[in-house]
């Protein structure tokens, strides 16, 4: 069950911003030297993730969706290094003030950037869409919660997991339709980011029949809120900032799964990949991703 669905990740709430994904507890710091170029907006919309974008995500065909996509990575992206995103996945990417995305992922993609002597470009879309960008080399990689699958692994190369997660289910305090992650059922009403491990988890492992997928976990919370769905399954750092910023929420002891994390570019970009694995191994030998971490859960 990977969507990476064997792995894990943190994250933070993105009403909050939750990305998800919204800052988790509110950051003490925000990214680091590089400032992150003003997102570019998704054109897609929660209605747009459909089976033949899925299949366009299988063979790298689909169009990415987005202004900032027309910049082309690598080499010819000159002095920039462009980072694809989802900012809506707090602790790991979120907004500090609905233009600047910052970030867990913001934080490590400044140190790649800083090793690599270019200055960091972000380009805030439709997770999907940032996945897809990556394998039409319209991006440098993608950092936005990502799990590691065999389906993934055909169309993108990856580094190596950098983060742990959780995935926990939050309902509505009030209605409470589900009372503990073990009443989970195929006949429960979940609300889901697409494309994220508890999406693939819903579909292939719990078999749920009325399935409702979000562009945003924002979107998921405030149908949840409105008593629309039963529950929603996300990262568990992002349902803790989610469950902070709202009271009529409530986030239910245990997990459905773990997950892990890893930064995505296109096939066969070896020296890009490389690039990145020195840093993270670095970033990780040092105590730092818990560092950041810290700073993005925290007030």
């Amino acid at each position: 069950m990977m969507k990476k669905f064997t792995a894990v990740l943190l994250a933070g709430a993105m009403i909050c911003a939750l990305a998800a994904c919204g800052g988790d507890d509110k950051k003490e710091s925000a990214a680091p030297d590089t400032t992150a170029a003003e997102t570019a907006e998704d054109t897609k919309t929660a209605e747009d993730t459909t089976a033949a974008e899925t299949d366009a995500e299988a063979d790298g065909t689909a169009e990415a969706g987005t202004e900032g996509a027309e910049t082309k990575a690598g080499g010819e992206s000159g002095g920039k290094l462009i980072m694809a995103t989802e900012a809506g996945f707090a602790p790991y990417e979120y907004t500090e003030d609905g233009a600047v995305v910052i970030g867990v992922d913001v934080d490590i993609a400044n140190e790649i950037a800083k090793a690599m002597g270019k200055e960091l470009e972000i380009q805030n879309m439709a997770f999907d869409s940032a996945l897809l960008a990556v394998q039409q080399g319209k991006a440098d990689f993608a950092a936005a919660g990502i799990s590691v699958t065999p389906d993934r692994e055909a169309v993108m190369d990856f580094s190596v997991e950098y983060a742990t997660s959780r995935q926990v289910v939050v309902v509505n305090k009030e209605a409470k339709r589900v009372d503990s992650v073990d009443a989970l059922t195929a006949d429960t009403v979940v609300g889901v980011q697409s494309g994220t491990v508890a999406d693939f988890y819903c579909q292939d492992d719990l078999a749920t029949k009325d399935l409702k997928q979000y562009g945003k976990f924002m979107e998921a919370a405030m149908d949840l809120k409105n008593d629309r769905i039963d529950c929603v399954i996300m990262d568990a750092l992002p349902a803790e900032e989610m469950v902070k910023a709202n009271d009529d929420l409530e986030l239910l002891e245990g997990e459905v799964l773990t997950d892990r994390y890893a930064i995505a570019v296109q096939k066969g970009n070896t020296e890009m990949l490389e690039q990145i694995n020195e840093v993270l191994q670095k970033l990780m030998d040092e105590g730092k991703i818990e560092e950041f971490t810290i700073n993005h859960t925290t007030k």
